[in-house]
């Protein structure tokens, strides 16, 4: 094969073939490359895309970059269905297979040890979103409405602090209640930093942003617990997505949060290895 060696993860060998229209970056289809009883599922992209240089400027590329990251979790995905992955870093390229094979070699007991680890396990994500509250839309003065002086200015910048204080905390404490209640269900969980409304596009304030290391056996349960906590306090949103590959807690890509266009937990990280 010519062309660069791109990586989407590492598994042991598994006898379901992947889908036959499997296709990833580029429209590259996916195959397998075994070595050391590993599997590294791999496709060829051009050095024209992802030699050194050029792949820095298309991490500038918010389109290409999303593109690119569907792509790498399209097949990340697909190897969930049969098996668990130890997905890489978006854009991890090597020259050919042999570098492919040196770096199986290198990591060998670390995959080894993860995938013991996370072997009949799945990530589900969690994010609570704290809305604007019945009583904050009351409190706060209707934008046309000068205040007659300049105490009642501050009458009024104090009931909008304290309202929005009051649902802060709230907030803290159905997320960390919520919390409680799911790790108590999980294996493991991580809490990645909130997320950015302004940056995410999605309304409300992200007060809860974690991802649950579950067992296949029990994720069902799970997704029960969490769909029942949906209604139980009014003026939040708990959102639940997943099965995902265990991105979280592979150490592979850090609590980055989702990867651009997946909307994921976890996702393929916005780093790049570079070229092998």
């Amino acid at each position: 094969m010519t062309g660069l060696r791109y990586v989407y993860a590492v598994c042991r060998p598994f006898g379901t073939p992947l889908q036959a229209e499997l296709t990833g970056v580029g429209g590259a289809p996916a195959g397998l490359l075994h070595h050391h009883g590993l599997v590294a599922v791999v496709s060829t992209v051009p050095e024209a895309d992802f030699g050194e240089e050029e792949l820095k400027a298309h991490l500038e590329d918010l389109d290409w970059l999303a593109a690119t990251a569907r792509a790498h979790q399209g097949v990340v995905d697909a190897l969930t269905t049969v098996t668990t992955p130890l997905p890489l870093r978006l854009a991890t390229v090597f020259r050919d297979d042999s570098a492919v094979r040196v770096m199986i070699e290198a990591r060998e007991d670390h995959f080894r040890a993860l995938l013991d680890r996370l072997d009949g396990r799945v990530e589900w994500g969690v994010k609570v979103y704290a809305e604007e509250t019945a009583e904050f839309a009351a409190s706060a003065p209707a934008a046309s409405a000068k205040p007659a002086s300049g105490r009642d200015y501050l009458r009024q910048r104090r009931a909008r602090g304290q309202a929005k204080e009051e649902t802060w905390q709230r907030a803290e404490r159905f997320a960390h209640a919520l919390h409680q209640r799911l790790a108590g269900r999980a294996e493991d969980f991580r809490l990645h930093p909130p997320q950015n409304s302004a940056l995410s596009g999605t309304p409300g304030l992200n007060v809860l942003n974690a991802a649950y290391l579950v067992s296949r056996a029990h994720s069902e349960e799970f997704v029960e617990l969490v769909d029942r906590t949906k209604d139980e306090e009014p003026g939040f949103r708990v959102e639940l997505t997943g099965p995902w590959a265990a991105y979280s807690f592979t150490g592979e890509t850090g609590e980055t949060g989702d990867a651009a266009g997946t909307g994921g937990t976890g996702g393929a990280a916005d780093a790049a290895e570079g070229v092998s």
